[in-house]
């Protein structure tokens, strides 16, 4: 089933929003520590997926040139003027009635839940593969992530799991679709330098979870088109790896 991770996914965001709504605060120490947590099994996804790939130059290739049109075209910025663009929409709501909280945990939830690299790795990978790791492990950051949310901006969180299930479902039915019209040895191939250089983006992810560094993962995203393209190139022109290399 190629929407199952994005279900899970949207069950976790719901499921955490409820919970937090019946919540107080969330004591800091926790929050830290269940971060830290979670950003480090984030890496041992990336790091196992980064192990896919059997050619490594693709990957270098496609992880550097693809960061370099990321920060040419400040993609990561762009996300953040929009989010902020959103927040300053959703201040603007009226509350008397409680539908400024609601307005304003719904922007914020959509902007933190959809806007990222998991949500796009992930949505390629169960599409390609109806491999859900990506976004099982997404939900469970996702569903953290809206426990503490709507604890402070009330249960309007909730309603972001609308636009996750739209997005990310769309993405993976889209790859779904476009695998049935590639060859399997082209799509094999693809697969695995795509999976291993979205590994790479996922151990960036992990590290900026535990604190360590402050990677502009979204500057890395055009690294996936940038190994369609190569693979793409290399299969055309009959450069294709021996099954086991």
């Amino acid at each position: 089933m190629a929407l199952f991770g994005t279900l899970v996914n949207v069950l976790l965001i719901i499921i955490g929003s409820v919970i937090g709504r019946f919540l107080g605060r969330i004591p800091e120490r926790i929050r830290e520590t269940v971060t830290y947590a979670i950003g480090l099994a984030v890496m041992v996804i990336g790091i196992q997926m980064s192990f896919a790939t059997s050619q490594i130059i693709i990957v270098i290739i496609s992880i550097v040139v693809g960061a370099a049109i990321g920060e040419w075209l400040d993609l990561d910025g762009q996300l953040n003027r929009l989010g902020r663009w959103m927040e300053s929409k959703a201040g603007k709501t009226p509350g008397e009635d409680g539908q400024g909280g609601i307005a304003q945990g719904f922007v914020t939830g959509t902007l933190i839940f959809v806007i990222g690299s998991m949500a796009v790795i992930g949505a390629i990978d169960s599409g390609l593969r109806n491999d859900h790791d990506v976004l099982i492990a997404k939900g469970i950051i996702d569903g953290f992530t809206a426990l503490i949310l709507s604890s402070t901006l009330g249960i309007g969180v909730i309603l972001s799991a609308v636009p996750v299930f739209l997005y990310q479902g769309a993405i993976t039915l889209l790859a779904s679709v476009i695998s049935r019209f590639i060859p399997d040895d082209m799509l094999q191939f693809f697969i695995e330098e795509m999976t291993a250089t979205g590994g790479l983006m996922i151990i960036a992810i992990g590290l900026n979870l535990i604190g360590l560094t402050k990677i502009r993962v979204a500057n890395l995203i055009p690294g996936i088109l940038i190994v369609a393209v190569v693979t793409g190139l290399l299969y055309g022109f009959g450069f294709m790896p021996a099954a086991g290399e």
